[in-house]
């Protein structure tokens, strides 16, 4: 199954500068192995914003706020996701 999702992220204005540095490195670490693992094939940066859009391919809604929630910023994203069907009128 095909998810898309938008992620904006929102840190706190009062973190501390060396544990976001290490949230950061984690967070760029756990969406490395999740892209090797083929299950988020596309990412893309949304220019202007701290968001990115991408695409999940996954087993299940589980499965995806799975991964999702495993992302170390996770705590400071609002995110939408929405299931995604081939349109009839697609040549893939």
């Amino acid at each position: 199954m095909l998810f898309l999702a938008r992620m904006e992220v929102s840190i706190p204005r009062d973190i501390d500068a060396d544990e976001l540095q290490k949230l950061k490195d984690a967070e760029r670490a756990r969406a490395h192995d999740i892209q090797r693992s083929g299950r988020w094939p596309h990412l893309w940066r949304v220019a202007g914003r701290y968001a990115n859009v991408s695409v999940f391919d996954v087993e299940s809604v589980d499965e995806v706020h799975e991964l999702i929630s495993s992302l170390p910023m996770f705590a400071f994203m609002d995110i939408t996701i929405t299931p995604l069907a081939t349109h009839p009128s697609s040549l893939a």
